[in-house]
């Protein structure tokens, strides 16, 4: 399966990235970029229970396709959700349900940063994402 074109583009600026303090700089770049969610947006029933910091997730259905929107209160986890989010735009259901994060975060060169309490946190977003594009 191939990568979308913005995930490409991660894993090319993270190869470039030596060292935890140089990527950790980009992963606070790379939450910049998230598009900000609306105060609408951050309501109770679009938050991700599971994680540790506060985390909100909105879904919608472009052409058959899922767009996700996520922001959180804790800056390095918004750069983790940018790139998760670039790795799942578009997705299938059934390809969003099996990705691998660990592999698409060691290929990022942040497996390190993925505490557990930050590994669940993000399974527990993967998993919503799943359930909104399930209808569930």
């Amino acid at each position: 399966m191939s990568l979308p074109e913005q995930a490409q583009q991660a894993l090319d600026t993270f190869a470039q990235g030596k060292g935890w303090e140089q990527r950790a700089r980009l992963l606070m770049q790379w939450g910049d970029r998230l598009e900000p969610l609306t105060a609408a947006d951050k309501t109770e029933a679009n938050r991700v229970h599971g994680c540790e910091s506060l985390v909100w997730l909105v879904a919608e259905q472009v052409d058959g396709r899922w767009r996700f929107k996520a922001s959180s209160d804790a800056r390095l986890l918004r750069g983790l959700l940018a790139l998760l989010l670039v790795r799942v735009q578009g997705l299938a259901v059934a390809d969003l349900a099996g990705l691998d994060l660990r592999d698409w975060f060691s290929q990022l060169g942040l497996e390190r940063q993925l505490s557990p309490s930050r590994s669940n946190g993000l399974h527990a977003v993967v998993q919503r994402m799943a359930e909104l594009a399930s209808g569930r």
